[in-house]
């Protein structure tokens, strides 16, 4: 399969160009244009390049790429470990953010919200002028504590941090995956329930016990594998390759 073909399917299924976003979706690094076996991973780090390559992956896949606003202005130091780990192994990077956790489909956050069991759902949480989460409802009513449970298995957090300044009854939630902390003000002015991100913060909990909502925070990456996941199985599905997903169990 070429590198070509796939890189052009994911651009148009994924609709960068539509989002604005500090990363340069798509395809960051390009290898001689076959592909034999493929990786997806949250992170584009030397220990996913390693353990991809262990496996015999020359197309890897992540969330958070390698090429951010400018920082590979000069290919130095770090920059030159990974992007010459890749070049020389003969391995092609494509990465996905913000689009990735929108997608209606194999996006991160419809991803959460339906391991969470919501219902109704509809298009919540506004970073950069765009919809990127969602926002919807449980089957029915349930205890703050239970939806923590509930939340950890869904999504096989190694911790929770939470921020209970809402109703000890819950049904509503709010979701947005990664680094979202802040948009626990649109839960809170929208009358949501609960918010569920990744990474929590100080403004976030001020936020939280002004406007009376329930925070939780899962972990940055334990919330970032549903995209990558679903991506990958995408793949499989439509060039019939072998797709591997490289699980580095990251608790942040």
């Amino acid at each position: 399969m070429t590198l070509q073909r796939i890189a052009a399917w994911l651009d148009r299924e994924l609709r960068h160009e539509t989002f604005e976003d500090d990363s340069h979706n798509g395809l960051q690094v390009a290898n001689a244009g076959r592909v034999t076996r493929v990786a997806c991973g949250v992170d584009a780090s030397m220990a996913f390049f390693r353990e991809a390559r262990s496996r015999g992956c020359d197309f890897l896949v992540c969330h958070h790429g390698l090429s951010w606003g400018n920082s590979l202005a000069r290919i130095t130091g770090l920059n030159y470990s990974r992007v010459g780990y890749l070049i020389r192994n003969g391995m092609a990077l494509y990465a996905s953010h913000l689009p990735l956790d929108a997608h209606p489909r194999l996006g991160n956050n419809i991803g959460i919200a339906r391991a969470l069991g919501l219902r109704n759902l509809r298009p919540f949480g506004v970073y950069r002028g765009r919809k990127i989460g969602f926002a919807g409802s449980l089957p029915k009513a349930m205890s703050i504590d239970d939806f923590l449970v509930l939340a950890r298995r869904a999504i096989a957090a190694k911790r929770l941090n939470t921020m209970l300044f809402g109703p000890r009854k819950v049904r509503t939630v709010g979701v947005v995956s990664g680094g979202a902390a802040m948009e626990i003000r649109e839960a809170g002015e929208d009358g949501l329930d609960v918010y569920l991100s990744g990474e929590p913060n100080l403004a976030a909990w001020s936020m939280a016990e002004e406007l009376g909502v329930n925070g939780v925070f899962a972990g940055h990456y334990a919330t970032e594998v549903f995209g990558v996941r679903a991506l990958g199985r995408a793949l499989s599905s439509r060039f019939r390759l072998p797709v591997e997903f490289i699980d580095l169990g990251v608790s942040y």
